[in-house]
């Protein structure tokens, strides 16, 4: 098998993905003074299509955080979680557990819907938990490390029932799988720039509604850097507390114009093309697609064969200059998975599928 160049790798992670040629290009550029009108007015704007695609109200509010999408998560419960409340946290894989270990640090009291690996969350697990003073909910709209795809629209309805303030990480799923804030009845939606959106990591984007917002303002958060409250003072004038990633936020505004003008369907649409079309070529080759409800952006795949899910990552990546996504922890020797978001192609999965038959034919898989 010919090894790619290191200019022209693949890229079949879940982030950072591959981006394209517009948003490299304003990457090239000088960064610009951004205390400025002019700066402002890309961030006013930016705050006004992310509100038109992820469809919430005009009241609701945008946070641009200079940070990981796990730093916005901290950030999320930090300002509108305290020891008052009483949290239900849907643990189906890696990151549920990550919301897990966050109300542990901070010590809000939670209980945790414990999923099995690459099981959907149903009807049945929800109202185990109806009329028992649950105060908000922590959910990922996926499992990134599992690929599954939680049905929000059934969340939504039980937290609006039991009054219960929604907390959703869509970092991985934005704009490749519906999402529909407000008829969820989502109260925060949580965004990272590395993911569908394709841009360099740095930048993670915190949506917070009405009742958020006064979440915020009524929380005593003991941080400067963390602390939202200053966050959406700035941003009424199109500005941050601190410093921006100004670069990636230029980046993000292009962006989010192409996807207002191509509409959010479009990029949606692309994602689960990728995602069937993959997945249906998959089928000869001795993998089993583990979960149920699948997301658009990924597919899961663990090994039936000889060779081990990682050991599968680190031979396509030294050997072919193709990147699929690790998993870590338990999930490590026994699954990896194929991401379907940013700059991707169907040749380009045709180039990975040609890689494992290559390896199956040789008796490694």
């Amino acid at each position: 098998m010919e090894k790619l160049d290191h200019k022209d790798y693949l890229n079949f992670t879940v982030g950072p993905v591959m981006m394209d040629d517009k948003i490299r290009k304003i990457g090239e550029q000088q960064i610009p003074y951004f205390r400025t009108d002019e700066f402002s007015y890309i961030t006013l704007e930016s705050e006004r299509l992310i509100k038109e695609i992820i469809k919430t109200e005009e009241k609701s509010r945008v946070i641009f955080l200079t940070a990981s999408g796990t730093g916005a998560m901290e950030a999320t419960v930090m300002n509108t979680l305290s020891k008052d409340d009483k949290v239900l946290v849907v643990n189906g894989g890696s990151f549920g557990h990550r919301f897990e270990e966050l109300c542990e640090i901070h010590e809000i009291p939670h209980e945790v819907i414990r999923l099995e690996c690459g099981h959907k969350l149903t009807k049945e697990h929800l109202e185990q938990y109806r009329d028992k003073g649950f105060t908000a909910f922590l959910v990922n709209a996926h499992e990134t490390s599992t690929g599954v795809l939680y049905d929000l629209e059934l969340i939504g309805e039980f937290c609006k029932e039991q009054n219960i303030f929604l907390i959703v990480d869509s970092i991985s799923s934005f704009i490749a799988d519906k999402y529909e804030m407000d008829k969820c009845h989502i109260d925060v939606t949580i965004i990272a720039s590395q993911k569908a959106i394709a841009l360099p990591p740095g930048v993670s984007i915190i949506v917070v509604n009405e009742r958020a917002v006064k979440r915020i303002e009524e929380n005593n958060v003991k941080s400067m850097y963390f602390n939202l409250k200053s966050y959406l003072s700035n941003g009424e004038r199109g500005q941050t507390p601190f410093t921006p990633a100004v670069g990636i936020l230029i980046q993000l505004n292009a962006k989010l114009k192409d996807i207002a003008e191509v509409g959010v369907e479009t990029y949606i649409n692309r994602s689960r093309a990728l995602a069937e079309d993959f997945r249906n070529k998959i089928k000869e080759l001795p993998f089993e697609i583990v979960s149920e409800n699948l997301s658009n952006a990924v597919t899961p795949l663990k090994p039936l064969g000889k060779m081990g899910a990682h050991d599968i990552f680190e031979y396509i990546k030294d050997n072919c200059n193709i990147f699929v996504c690790p998993n870590g922890g338990e999930l490590r020797d026994t699954l990896f998975r194929v991401g379907h978001i940013g700059d991707l192609k169907i040749e380009y999965n045709d180039k990975l599928i040609e890689v494992l038959k290559d390896m199956y034919k040789r008796g490694m898989l």
